[in-house]
């Protein structure tokens, strides 16, 4: 009987083995310019993000809907990414079947997305499907600044740098008064700088004179001039103020945005965001927001984002719209007097309430628990939190029962010993279940 299980050991072994030499060899073969979709294992994982500079893995489960439909979208997406320049890999990995990689990359949901550049990753939030992904990825591997010659040229790289980030182009400018910037700030925008271009560029673009740096945000059709001093500290803060569309709409996506950011948030909660008044007023905020650069103005509809607005103390009954100081966690601060704005003179009542919250007439009040806890279920998905109350349930089950069983071989020592090993082990073991498609 021993024999028979020694082979059988010898055998798992060499299997391993040779699955392990096929995998290295497929990765030794496989070129950044091949165009294909690399799946890879927890052998060669490591490898392939030491062996490319920028590889876009998806961890996904075979019985995930979302990574099915996916799946073509990176094929498409493969061999364009590999033709740039500077080619992008995309490789996948079977985080279900691998799961020591889901728990060393922090997967917690399918499909998880990250980009590896020069091994260093980084959570990957941009589109998926892939005419977007392309344009989305081609980002990482632009030039830190580019350096534009003509007005087809501004044209040109306002049109490829697509939706998702914003632009910065300085007109006039030196380019090493931003360089730094570029490279600083790579992941989060385009940056380019352009000295021959007509006056005709500069009524496109709204600046009368340079120096002058203009920020774009296209997906919220925002534009920003500044025009100095071009000393380090103001040139930043502008850039970084200008990361966010102010005023910025509240949802999934967009609260995002706001986890880099440490102003404080000026949010304003509206009835429904397509009502023209909530428009109307959306329009005197962006007014507001440009005399205001040290805090982030938002909005929300509660009809557009019920849960979030409900952590705030809103319901059904309450009078909106509703204007507050968040600080990004768990507190926010009601301005006294100016807790609500009426359709009369709105943009007076905004300007009464930044004054009564820079002096000081506030009072402080703390995220609603119930409400708040509804918020995060929306987040991570209700049927994650049962999933995850099932698992404690079992686990303090296991526990009690362990602490039952009577003493049968051993001392109590040793016994205590592998019952403190046994738990450990249960901790530290990754679950499918935990995830969320």
């Amino acid at each position: 009987m021993r024999v028979f299980l020694v082979m059988g050991v010898l055998l798992l072994a060499m299997s391993r083995q040779s699955l392990s030499s096929a995998s290295a060899a497929a990765l030794e073969n496989f070129s950044a310019t091949d165009g294909t979709v690399l799946e890879l294992d927890d052998s060669n994982l490591d490898s392939a993000i030491s062996k490319f500079d920028y590889v876009l893995v998806d961890f996904y489960a075979p019985w995930c809907g979302h990574c099915k439909r996916l799946a073509p979208e990176l094929d498409a997406a493969a061999p364009i990414l590999a033709g740039l320049k500077e080619p992008i890999v995309i490789a996948k990995v079977n985080a279900d079947k691998y799961s020591r990689l889901a728990v060393k990359h922090d997967i917690d949901g399918f499909p998880t997305l990250k980009l590896f550049m020069h091994g260093v990753p980084m959570e990957y939030n941009g589109p998926r499907k892939a005419d977007l992904l392309v344009r989305f990825l081609k980002k990482f591997v632009a030039p830190d600044v580019s350096i534009l010659d003509s007005d087809s040229a501004v044209s040109e790289f306002v049109q490829s740098a697509g939706i998702h980030f914003p632009i910065y182009i300085g007109f006039g400018m030196n380019e090493s008064l931003i360089s730094d910037f570029g490279k600083k700030y790579k992941k989060k925008a385009w940056f380019s700088v352009t000295k021959d271009f007509s006056e005709e560029i500069m009524v496109v673009y709204d600046f009368d004179k340079v120096p002058a740096l203009v920020s774009l945000h296209p997906n919220y059709n925002e534009q920003n001039i500044f025009y100095g001093p071009f000393e380090e500290k103001f040139l930043e803060d502008f850039i970084k103020q200008n990361f966010i569309p102010s005023p910025l709409p509240i949802n999934y996506d967009t609260l995002k945005l706001l986890k880099d950011d440490d102003r404080k948030i000026v949010l304003t909660i509206i009835e429904d965001e397509n009502e023209e008044k909530s428009k109307k007023l959306v329009q005197l905020l962006k007014a507001a927001a440009s005399a205001n650069r040290d805090l982030v103005f938002a909005y929300v509809g509660f009809k557009q984002f019920e849960d979030f607005t409900e952590s705030f103390g809103v319901n059904k009954k309450s009078e909106l719209p509703k204007m507050l100081v968040w600080d990004g966690n768990e507190e926010y601060f009601m301005v006294v007097g100016s807790e609500v704005i009426n359709e009369e003179d709105q943009a007076s009542q905004i300007t009464r309430f930044i004054e009564g919250f820079r002096e000081g007439r506030t009072e402080v009040k703390r995220i609603n628990g119930p409400s708040f806890m509804g918020y995060i279920n929306s987040l991570i998905g209700v049927r994650t939190v049962y999933i995850i109350v099932f698992l404690v349930c079992v686990f303090m089950l296991i526990r009690s029962i362990n602490k039952e069983e009577p003493l049968r071989v051993g001392t109590r020592e040793e016994a205590d010993r592998a019952s403190s090993s046994s738990l450990e082990n249960e901790g530290k073991e990754y679950r499918p279940g935990d995830k969320e498609d």
